[in-house]
C-alpha cells in the first residue's frame, strides 16, 4: 500500500485493518518506515531489537512507494551494537557462594542459554548435573554422562530432582508443556538467571534471581567456582541411572518404532540438522532420543501448531552450509504447507523429508479415544498419493511399509544431494504400544 492510503479504510488493494496491531501481536516489536530517508535507521534499530535478549521476531512495514524511492548509496551500512546485560559482580559472587555449598546441584538450561556453551560445559565438567528444555538441547553435548538431556519431566527425572539440593534455571521459561503445567516438582532452592527482568518468578517461585546474559553469568560462575565444588560422589551415578531408566521407559512405549529410532540414529550424520514439526513422533521420541551435539543442530517449533516442519527444513537446508537436513513431519502437518514441496525442488534444498503417515490427525484421534469414548470427529484426512506427487515434482521417493526396511531406505535418501521424501506408512507398520494423547499432566 502506498503511504497516502495507509490506515484509511478505503479498500486499497492488500489493505488490512490495523495491520500494525496484527503484526504487534506476533512480534517482539513493530516498526513502520515513514520515509525513504528513515529506512536505514529503522532497519538498523529493528535488527538491534531482534538480537537483543530476550531475542524475538521483529516486523517492519515499508509502504510500496517508499520501497520504490531512489536514494544515494549510504556510505555506512554497519549495524548498531547489540547490548548485553551484565549483572553486578556482587550478584555473581552471591550466586556462586550459594552454588559452592551444594553437593548435588543441577542446571536447567533453556533456549536463552544456547550461546552460553563455554560456561555451561565448564560447570558440568566441575561436576554439576544438567537437564534441558527442548530448546536448550545440545548446549552441552547430549552424550555427556552428566546430562539428563531433555528428559525433564519423566517420572524418573522428577524422582531424581528430589535428591538434588539446588537447581539453577538459566534462560528458560519453564513452559507448561515441559513442566506438567507448572506442577512438576523441581529441586529447592530454585535459583533463576534470565536476561529478561520480568521473568523473575513468572513460572515458578524462586529463592534468588540474577538478571543478566546467560553467557556472561555462566562464564562468571565457572570462573568463581573452579576447584571449589564438593560434589556428592554418588551424584553422577544417580543421574546416569535416572536417564537410563527414562530412556528405557520411553522406548518401551514406542512399540515397533523403537527399532525405527535405532535405525535412524545409526544412519543420520552426526552433524545433521534435526528439524521437527509438532507431531506425535517428535513429542514422544524426536525431542529426546536422537542426541544433539550442538544447540544449533536442533530446530523445533515450540508454539504447538503443526505444519512448520517442512518449511523450516527447507529454510535450514538453504543455510546449512553443506550439512544434511532431516525434517520430521506428520502427514497432517505436511498438508498445511504442501506447496512448499515445489520450493524444495525448485531451490534444490538438501533436505530429507521423513513423513510419518498415519492417515489423519493422530494425536486428536488419540485424545478423542482417551477423553471422549472413541467418538472420532474430523480426524481423518484425504491425502494425495505421495509417491505420485513426488514423481510429478522430480523428487526421489521411498516408501517404508516395514521397520526392517527403514534403515537402508533412509540411508539411500540421505545420499541424495537435494530434496528427497521418505514416507513411513504407519497404518501398515502398526500403532505405538502406548498411544500419545498430549503432553503429560499432573492431576493431584
Amino acid at each position: 500500500i502506498d503511504l497516502p492510503y495507509l490506515d484509511r479504510g478505503r479498500g486499497y488493494i492488500h489493505e488490512t485493518k490495523a495491520q500494525l496491531g496484527m503484526l504487534r501481536s506476533i512480534s517482539k516489536a513493530v516498526y513502520r518506515v515513514w520515509s525513504p530517508e528513515s529506512a536505514l535507521g529503522v532497519l538498523r534499530e529493528a535488527v538491534r531489537t531482534a538480537l537483543t535478549a530476550p531475542t524475538g521476531p521483529v516486523s517492519v512495514e515499508i509502504p510500496a512507494d517508499v520501497q520504490a524511492a531512489m536514494l544515494p548509496q549510504p556510505d555506512d551500512f554497519s549495524p548498531l551494537p547489540v547490548p548485553i546485560s551484565h549483572p553486578g559482580e556482587s550478584s555473581l559472587d552471591q550466586l556462586a557462594e550459594r552454588l559452592a555449598t551444594a553437593k548435588r546441584p543441577l542446571l536447567w538450561l533453556g533456549g536463552g542459554a544456547r550461546h552460553a556453551r563455554e560456561g555451561a560445559i565448564r560447570l558440568v565438567e566441575y561436576g554439576m548435573g544438567m537437564v534441558t528444555s527442548v530448546n536448550g538441547r545440545g548446549i552441552v553435548p547430549e552424550d555427556h554422562p552428566l546430562t539428563l538431556g531433555a528428559f525433564n519431566m519423566n517420572p524418573d527425572a522428577e524422582a531424581f530432582y528430589q535428591s538434588c539440593d539446588l537447581m539453577l534455571v538459566v534462560g528458560s521459561r519453564l513452559r507448561s508443556n515441559e513442566t506438567k503445567i507448572y506442577r512438576l516438582k523441581l529441586p529447592e532452592p530454585l535459583l533463576q538467571v534470565d536476561a529478561d527482568p520480568v521473568a523473575d518468578g513468572r513460572a515458578y517461585p524462586n529463592s534468588g534471581f540474577v538478571c543478566g546474559d546467560s553467557a556472561v553469568v555462566l562464564s562468571g560462575l565457572a570462573d568463581r567456582l573452579e576447584g571449589r565444588l564438593q560434589i556428592d560422589p554418588a551424584f553422577a551415578q544417580d543421574l546416569a541411572a535416572a536417564r537410563e531408566a527414562a530412556v528405557a521407559k520411553l522406548q518401551d512405549t514406542l512399540g515397533p518404532y523403537d527399532a525405527l529410532v535405532d535405525a535412524l540414529k545409526a544412519v543420520m550424520p552426526p552433524d545433521a540438522l534435526w528439524v521437527r514439526d509438532v507431531t506425535i513422533l517428535n513429542s514422544t521420541w524426536g525431542n529426546r532420543l536422537p542426541k544433539l551435539s550442538d544447540p544449533r543442530n536442533g530446530i523445533h517449533a515450540l508454539g504447538g501448531g503443526i505444519g512448520q516442519g517442512m518449511p523450516m527444513g527447507v529454510g535450514a537446508a538453504l543455510g546449512a552450509d553443506g550439512r544434511k537436513v532431516v525434517s520430521l513431519c506428520g502427514d497432517g502437518g505436511l498438508m498445511l504447507n504442501i506447496g512448499e514441496l515445489t520450493t524444495a525442488v525448485q531451490e534444490q534444498a538438501d533436505v530429507t523429508l521423513l513423513v510419518m503417515n498415519d492417515q489423519g490427525y493422530g494425536v486428536i484421534r488419540n485424545i478423542q479415544d482417551a477423553r471422549f469414548g472413541g467418538r472420532h470427529y474430523f480426524t481423518d484426512l484425504r491425502l494425495p498419493d505421495f509417491a505420485t506427487l513426488a514423481k510429478s515434482l522430480g523428487m526421489p521417493y521411498w516408501s517404508v511399509t516395514a521397520v526392517s526396511e527403514f534403515g537402508e531406505k533412509f540411508r539411500e535418501a540421505l545420499s541424495v544431494k537435494g530434496p528427497a521424501l521418505v514416507e513411513v506408512e504407519m497404518q501398515t507398520i502398526g500403532p505405538f504400544k502406548v498411544p500419545f494423547a498430549g503432553p503429560p499432566v499432573k492431576t493431584e
